[in-house]
C-alpha cells in the first residue's frame, strides 16, 4: 500500500473483451448491473460522485450514505442504479485513510471492502460461485442493455427483422455508425428514461421502459422544457 496525496480523479478500470468463456479458481466473476459506472470520492464529510467519463453526479442519498462512513478518506468503485429506487452497488476499493490499495491484490481489496459498514443505498456486490456463470447469465435473462430481458429482445428482433430495410431511414442524419447497422422502418415506439441530453444532441445513460402501443412513430417528437412564468 502507497501512502501518496488523494487524487482528484483515479481512471476507472474496463473490461476487456473477449469471446472465450472461462472460469476456474483463479477467476471471481460477478453480475454486471444495468447502471452507470460511479466513483466516489470521499474527503472527511466532502463527498464528490464522478462518472467514468468524469462528469459530476447529484445524487443525494448516496452522498449522505457514503459521508457517514467511519473512514477519514476513501474512493470507491461501482454501479449505481435506479430500479425503483437508488442504489450504490460498490465492487472495489481504490483508497482508505491515505492509502493508495489500488495496487493490492484484488482479494485483499474486497476484504477491505467487507470491513466496511454499508447500508442502504450503499451495497457491495457478491461474487457469483456458479462453476458456469454465464449459464446462470442466460437462464435468469441477464442483459447488460437496462431494460431488457431474453422475451422481450426476442420478441424485438422478430419485429425489426420484418421490417429491416438495407439504408437508413432518416432524411437528414450525423454520424450514423456505418458498420453492424441494422435499419428498420421506424414503425415500433419504445418510452426511454434518460439522464440528459448531451451537447450533441444524444441521450446520455438511456435505459429502456416499455414498448408503447398507443403512439403512432409520427406523434413522437422531441419534448422541449415548458417556458417559465
Amino acid at each position: 500500500m502507497q501512502t501518496t496525496a488523494f487524487p482528484d480523479w483515479v481512471e476507472p478500470m474496463a473490461a476487456t473483451l473477449t469471446q472465450e468463456r472461462f472460469t476456474g479458481p483463479e477467476w471471481i466473476f460477478e453480475r454486471k448491473l444495468d447502471g452507470i459506472r460511479l466513483l466516489a470520492f470521499k474527503q472527511g464529510a466532502d463527498v464528490r460522485l464522478l462518472s467514468r467519463n468524469r462528469l459530476p453526479q447529484h445524487i443525494p442519498s448516496l452522498v449522505q450514505a457514503i459521508a457517514a462512513l467511519p473512514v477519514g478518506d476513501l474512493i470507491l468503485d461501482g454501479e449505481v442504479t435506479w430500479d425503483g429506487r437508488t442504489a450504490y452497488h460498490v465492487f472495489d476499493i481504490l483508497w482508505l485513510d491515505g492509502r493508495d490499495v489500488m495496487s493490492v491484490p484484488l482479494d485483499a481489496r474486497r476484504a477491505l471492502l467487507r470491513e466496511l459498514p454499508l447500508r442502504a443505498p450503499l451495497q457491495r456486490v457478491p461474487s457469483l460461485d456458479d462453476s458456469k456463470p454465464w449459464e446462470r447469465a442466460c437462464n435468469e435473462g441477464w442483459e447488460i442493455g437496462t431494460g431488457f430481458d431474453t422475451k422481450l429482445l426476442l420478441e424485438l428482433r422478430a419485429r425489426l427483422d420484418a421490417i429491416e430495410i438495407l439504408e437508413p431511414p432518416f432524411t437528414r442524419a450525423v454520424g450514423l455508425p456505418r458498420l453492424r447497422a441494422h435499419w428498420a422502418r421506424p414503425e415500433i415506439v419504445v418510452q426511454v428514461g434518460f439522464i440528459e441530453w448531451t451537447v450533441h444532441g444524444k441521450l446520455r445513460h438511456p435505459r429502456l421502459l416499455g414498448v408503447r402501443t398507443d403512439k403512432v412513430p409520427r406523434e413522437v417528437v422531441r419534448e422541449a422544457p415548458a417556458p417559465r412564468g
